[in-house]
């Protein structure tokens, strides 16, 4: 199984980049992971709040397939714990998912044709961070889920 997440807009905080991309690379012993940032959409101000939503969905909608297993992170979703986020990500494996995709959306979420594609929707938490942090909480909460699954000593039960 191939894990994709797609967020919009670079990082521009070095640290932050550099801590998720050591949980990236660890992620390499465990499972396939792409990584695909969409650059900010241009001249905003001159948009709402629904047309950025619209342009901003349109664009993460052009890099998914119709084949692909498609979960927003949404502080409306369904919350986890670590080890009921392990089990979630072994159930998709079992059911041969050839791509899961994970979203995060913009300043203003998803647009309605997001949600509509989308299969389900998770929340980190029922905080609202930054889509920079919500980076490195995604890639070391998937690290900390492969880490469950293989019974390895970096999760704490």
């Amino acid at each position: 199984m191939i894990i994709k997440l797609i967020a919009i807009g670079k990082t521009d905080q070095k640290e932050l980049e550099q801590l998720t991309q050591q949980y990236v690379q660890r992620l390499g012993h465990y499972v396939r992971l792409e990584w695909v940032i969409i650059p900010d959409i241009k001249s905003v101000k001159n948009l709402t709040e629904d047309q950025q939503k619209e342009k901003e969905g349109q664009l993460i909608l052009g890099k998914v397939s119709s084949a692909d297993v498609l979960i927003l992170l949404d502080e409306n979703g369904k919350s986890m714990s670590s080890e009921e986020w392990a089990d979630f990500l072994q159930k998709k494996m079992n059911q041969g998912i050839k791509t899961l995709v994970f979203v995060i959306g913009g300043p203003y979420g998803f647009s309605s044709a997001m949600y509509a594609r989308a299969h389900e929707k998770i929340s980190f938490s029922k905080m609202t961070f930054s889509h920079q942090m919500i980076r490195l909480f995604f890639a070391e909460q998937l690290y900390r889920g492969f880490t469950i699954l293989k019974n390895e000593p970096y999760h704490h039960r």
